[in-house]
């Protein structure tokens, strides 16, 4: 058995002369989640708050939209023959993310083709698939294509697309639902949200499992 789930790294590269400090977390044996420590995102970079927001969502547990958002609904009803023309935007910042890079251009039109290719050809068969069985396809393909540039995070980006696309939001709307589940909307340690009955709910925000920023760059003048 197993028991090492945390590590830290440290490599040098010659040629830039740089140090790299990482931590190594969640092996399980055959993969396992890297964090660069030492990263710095300073003003007037790509990196913006909304990149270190969907970044802090991979360190908490998943399924925090699955009482909001109704995947298997999207696949029975078929939502998926219209298409979300702010997917590439959701993706692009999604991809810059997790890799941290702001030219992801050529993972992005990648991951949109298998999508735009597996969802057109959906409904082409013969023999028509029941929904569950597209959607075990839909996961299997997209984590294909996106395993080789995200390695652990894989399945749980294959989740967060899911999320997206069956939300039928665009990406600010998505947003604020997210931030609205995970209790984020406010500094105050709990947030209250109003309950379709009108009634006031105490919401105790998430915590993610690993701090991955020591300060806000927007807030050291």
């Amino acid at each position: 058995m197993i028991t090492v789930q945390y590590g830290f790294s440290c490599c040098v590269w010659a040629t830039m002369q740089t140090e790299n400090f990482s931590i190594i977390y969640g092996y399980d044996g055959v993969s396992f989640q890297q964090h660069y420590i030492n990263r710095k995102f300073n003003k007037g970079l790509f990196f913006s708050k909304a990149h270190k927001y969907r970044l802090k969502c991979y360190y908490t547990q998943p399924g925090i939209l699955n009482n909001t958002v109704n995947v298997s609904r999207y696949w029975k009803s078929r939502k998926y023959l219209h298409p979300n023309r702010w997917l590439e935007s959701w993706v692009r910042r999604e991809i810059q993310a997790l890799t941290q890079e702001e030219d992801v251009n050529v993972i992005v039109h990648h991951i949109l083709g298998v999508v735009d290719s597996f969802l057109r050809g959906c409904d082409r068969s013969d023999k028509p698939k029941p929904p569950e069985s597209k959607r075990e396809e839909f996961r299997a393909a997209v984590s294909v294509a996106v395993r080789p540039f995200i390695a652990a995070r894989t399945e749980r980006f294959v989740n967060e697309l899911e999320l997206f696309l069956a939300s039928g939001l665009n990406t600010e709307a998505y947003d604020e639902v997210y931030l609205q589940q995970l209790g984020w909307t406010t500094p105050a340690a709990t947030s209250t949200h109003q309950a379709a009955g009108g009634e006031s709910i105490e919401c105790t925000p998430v915590v993610p499992y690993l701090y991955i920023f020591d300060e806000d760059p927007d807030e050291t003048d």
